[in-house]
């Protein structure tokens, strides 16, 4: 737990949403942008938030082109790209654990592709300026991999494709980083959103991974806690990166493990 930066006796789970400093209930000075330190309540400046930080999405663009790429590549007229990258228990103990990645990059429609690529570019816009290129792209595939260790975990025998493992996990991420700015979380719509699509994946025949999804929500927030834990104390981004690293090989190594174990005789 991180201390106040004036108050060094005092733990805090906030920070200031303009400089990032620890902060007390003594320090905190409440804001329209979240809690802020004394030395930054007086200021004029521009607070530096989620949004409006100067650092484009670069890595956020980048997975919604593969996406698409991936969508056009199974719509080319074979059905390879499918059969080789969905992800399918059986053939993960097999071997072929590269399918708890790939399948990540698939989707069973143009609807699912629209649905998923328009959070990933909300939440993008949203996260990655404020964590920076690498402990995005971190997060969001930890989050992948975690989700697909919850799809085959409760639905080994199940063929999953689709990035909304990934978007659980940076709904997660963004409730965790608001939480810790001082935002109200149902007050900033996060909250209400992620309540509504958990609602959404728990209703009957519509053929939605819940492993996947509540996978993916656990994995995010786990990598979130770990990554702002390690920014009050660290500049650099590797010690995070590291993390993130291990939730998901922990991830990938329990998938092949569970799925080598119930389907290898």
């Amino acid at each position: 737990m991180a201390v106040c930066y004036r108050h060094k006796d005092r733990e805090t789970g906030v920070s200031c949403s303009n400089c990032g400093n620890p902060i007390c209930p003594d320090c905190m000075t409440s804001t329209p942008v979240g809690m802020r330190c004394p030395d930054c309540a007086g200021q004029t400046t521009q607070v530096r938030t989620m949004r409006d930080m100067a650092v484009e999405p670069t890595v956020a663009y980048v997975l919604i082109a593969i996406n698409v790429l991936m969508y056009f590549g199974q719509r080319a007229g074979s059905s390879s790209v499918y059969s080789d990258f969905v992800l399918y228990g059986p053939l993960v103990a097999d071997g072929e654990w590269w399918r708890l990645l790939t399948a990540g990059f698939l989707h069973g429609g143009l609807f699912h592709l629209l649905l998923n690529m328009y959070a990933l570019y909300f939440l993008g816009r949203m996260l990655e300026p404020a964590l920076g290129h690498v402990r995005f792209g971190a997060i969001y595939f930890a989050a992948l991999l975690a989700g697909s260790f919850g799809a085959v975990l409760l639905s080994p025998d199940t063929p999953v494709v689709g990035a909304s493992t990934a978007i659980f996990g940076l709904f997660g991420a963004a409730i965790v980083m608001a939480r810790n700015r001082g935002i109200d979380i149902m007050a900033s719509g996060l909250g209400p959103i992620l309540i509504l699509n958990l609602v959404i994946t728990f209703l009957p025949g519509l053929n939605i991974s819940i492993g996947g999804h509540v996978g993916g929500l656990i994995g995010g927030v786990l990598a979130a806690l770990a990554v702002e834990a390690i920014a009050t104390r660290r500049r650099s981004a590797v010690p995070a990166v590291l993390v993130c690293a291990a939730i998901a090989i922990g991830s990938v190594i329990a998938a092949v493990l569970y799925t080598t174990a119930k389907f290898t005789v």
